[in-house]
């Protein structure tokens, strides 16, 4: 772990002389009760003996698992066998709003300039947020959800929704939304679902590909984003609001109806209407057209069977060991994304509590929770949490920083502590006495009863991974998955602490790798093998809707029937048979020498860096070096450019030419660190003041790097720093 602030030396003497003592006493206790699942073994194999694979993991060397429960080969029939084991037990629980206030926060000095260009005065500026007070969780049954998906869904019937004829939801993560796609999926309405983040023109064109005459969406979603795109969906009829209390509807084109979604279960409840035009759906009917956000261009349609989605969180399944009745799970990624939406439909099939949160409200300290009030993961004490790196690298930096500004005793207490835990874990020990003494408060950051962290959408950096592992007392676990497979693709045992790697194929798929000379990657490579990760099994989907072309691509059917996807992404199996993703070939970029670099892999080098929030690297391939796009953590580059001197407000401060040469600075002792080529330095960097966000548009929900987006944002810095070319 690395500190700008160091540790008392003499202090951490003493203590690693007193951790030596402990050990001595208690060796054997710790010995027998502190000893870790962890086990060195192998976890998959070629099934050919052959470098490319196809691999599978050991428990399935014979054959691929595609069902949860015999004879549930719908997920109407998953959710039916749910309900009928865990009827009284809570499914879904929302938090009670109490009460909402405004705050007014200064955001420091703003420059105010004259009609001239001079500077004028300087100002205060006022920024008003919103904070809430939340109360407890209020729960529905799974008998009472099981009710409402029944009422929905023939009141969508009732408003003429067909089987088989798609339907858009575009929603936050809530429990209504779970309530509506459950509805979906039992009377067979194929699932059409849209990131909350998306611009309109994409918003449109997913609803006009799709043909959908109606859409389930939100009070706050229909009037800043809907509204605007209305003309631009002629087919579209009808709006349900899944808010409690709707406004008046009015000011929208005529032909469209705004229903609220309780009146539409009231219709659906009503006896001569239930179950109406119930169609059941068979195993390869579609159950979701997901509209990923993409890093290029519009969003491609991907379709998803019912047999696709149940394969893959039966493969899941696997690598959550004991998943069940005492486990909760906190709900806060966006359920239009294939890892929430799995995550979710597995945590029901199990008996599992869901409790709904969001990035605004899920901690103490969250932006929307109002100072002194508890935030989700608090009240809901959560036992399993799903996390993309973006959100995982903000907690890190977050506690390092609380941790240089301790004081000098207690950052050396944490240090040796850290230290001696990476130490026990790498060798299969848990330290029960530094995880009660020393990590506790970490821990409560999450609740306090959290078991199990897994990370998905894009690759964790390794020191990210260790720093969680241990201070946060559970295993924190990689996985790999593309929404062309259900998200689902490799996941890390739950005692596999080792870092960069993204464990070995789920039982529900194979793996194998192809060679890609061009990046100068072979199946033949030593000591490992690698070359493009291709994905088979019955999680594989049914390709991209209304775009042959791009499924033929990208999709292909082996002789003996199954399907198969080539991700794009670059792997290498490593001894054990787990999976290491290591590069990705449209991130590859050749510079006017004849150099490759790998853009991804550099960004995950550099991402680490304390003044880095995050970070985007470029080249053009007729430039000779490599620049980048960085946002910096406020808090430290305002720290060095008061050490500097450099004074100005936060917009200036990013600009001035002194601390780009700074930011320059720590890049290079980063890369440095990383043992980055040369050639793959950024020579020059531009600073932004805001931070890239899905709402920016220039991240994906997952906090992947839109790069065509970025590129188009920063032109003219491009411009610049190549020099004017």
């Amino acid at each position: 772990m690395k500190l700008k602030n160091g540790v008392n030396p003499i202090f951490s003497l003493f203590l690693r002389f007193m951790i030596m003592a402990c050990n001595v006493i208690f060796f054997l206790p710790l010995r027998l009760f502190g000893c870790s699942q962890q086990r060195s073994r192998i976890r998959a194999k070629s099934v050919t003996n052959h470098p490319a694979g196809p691999y599978r993991c050991v428990e399935s060397l014979d054959n691929l698992i595609a069902t949860m429960y015999a004879g549930a080969d719908t997920l109407d029939k998953i959710f039916q066998f749910a309900t009928d084991r865990f009827r009284h037990r809570n499914c879904l629980g929302t938090r009670e709003i109490l009460s909402e206030e405004d705050e007014i926060q200064p955001s420091g000095k703003v420059f105010k300039k004259n009609s001239s260009g001079e500077t004028a005065k300087e100002e205060k500026k006022v920024i008003v947020t919103e904070k809430l007070i939340l109360g407890s969780y209020k729960w529905l049954t799974y008998d009472e959800v099981y009710r409402r998906v029944l009422h929905f869904g023939s009141g969508l019937a009732v408003l003429g929704q067909r089987p088989k004829f798609n339907i858009a939801i575009f929603c936050e993560t809530r429990a209504e939304w779970m309530i509506a796609a459950q509805s979906c999926f039992i009377y067979n309405f194929p699932l059409v679902t849209l990131y909350a983040t998306l611009g309109g023109q994409a918003i449109a064109h997913g609803l006009n590909e799709t043909e959908v005459t109606h859409i389930i969406t939100s009070k706050k979603l229909l009037q800043t984003k809907l509204k605007e795109i209305l003309l631009n969906v002629p087919k579209l009829q009808h709006i349900i609001i899944v808010d409690d209390k709707p406004t008046a509807w009015a000011d929208y084109p005529r032909g469209i109806m705004v229903h609220n979604m309780a009146a539409v279960e009231v219709l659906g409840a009503k006896p001569e209407n239930l179950n109406k035009a119930r169609t059941k759906p068979a195993a390869l009917d579609i159950a979701v057209i997901m509209y990923t956000s993409g890093s290029t261009g519009l969003p491609k349609g991907v379709m998803i069977s019912h047999s696709n989605l149940i394969a893959g969180i039966a493969g899941m399944c696997d690598r959550v060991p004991d998943l069940g009745l005492k486990d909760t799970y906190i709900g806060y990624l966006p359920l239009a994304h294939v890892l929430e939406l799995s995550a979710e439909t597995l945590c029901m099939a199990c008996g599992c509590c869901i409790g709904y949160s969001s990035p605004q409200t899920l901690a103490d300290q969250s932006a929307k929770i109002k100072k002194g009030s508890k935030g989700d993961t608090t009240v809901l004490k959560p036992t399993l949490l799903a996390a993309v790196p973006e959100i995982m690298d903000r907690i890190y930096k977050n506690i390092v920083t609380k941790v240089e500004d301790m004081n000098s005793i207690q950052r050396t207490l944490f240090v040796v502590a850290y230290n001696y835990k990476k130490e026990q874990i790498a060798v299969g020990y848990n330290t029960p006495i530094c995880d009660w003494f020393i990590f506790r408060k970490i821990r409560l950051l999450l609740g306090g009863k959290t078991r199990l962290i897994l990370c998905g959408g894009a690759p964790l950096s390794p020191s990210t991974q260790t720093f969680m592992n241990i201070s946060f007392c559970c295993p924190v676990g990689q996985g790999y998955g593309l929404t062309e497979t259900c998200g689902a693709g490799t996941i890390s045992d739950a005692f596999d602490f080792t870092t960069g790697r993204v464990g070995a194929p789920l039982p529900c798929c194979e793996i194998t790798l192809k060679n890609w000379e061009e990046g100068g990657y072979t199946v033949y490579d030593k000591p490992h093998p690698r070359g493009e990760i291709i994905i088979g099994g019955p999680n594989v989907t049914l390709g991209y809707f209304k775009n042959k072309s791009k499924t033929m691509e990208d999709y292909f059917t082996d002789k003996d029937g199954q399907t198969w996807f080539c991700t794009g992404d670059i792997g290498e199996f490593q001894n054990d048979g787990c999976l290491k993703v290591i590069d990705r070939k449209k991130d590859l970029v050749k510079l006017q020498a004849g150099e490759y670099v790998a853009l991804g892999k550099v960004e995950s080098a550099l991402k680490n860096s304390p003044l880095i929030d995050n970070i985007c690297v470029y080249a053009n391939s007729d430039q000779s070096y490599v620049i980048c796009f960085v946002v910096p953590n406020q808090k430290q580059l305002l720290t060095l450019a008061q050490h500097k001197n450099v004074i100005g407000s936060w917009t200036e401060i990013c600009n001035h030419p002194e601390m780009e040469k700074e930011v320059l600075r720590e890049i290079t002792d980063a890369a440095a660190i990383a043992k980055l080529e040369k050639f793959e330095i950024p020579l020059k960097v531009r600073l932004s003041p805001e931070p890239w966000t899905p709402e920016t548009g220039l991240v994906t929900d997952a906090f992947k790097l839109k790069r065509k987006e970025l590129k188009t944002h920063y032109q003219a810095d491009i411009e610049r720093m190549y020099g004017g070319k």
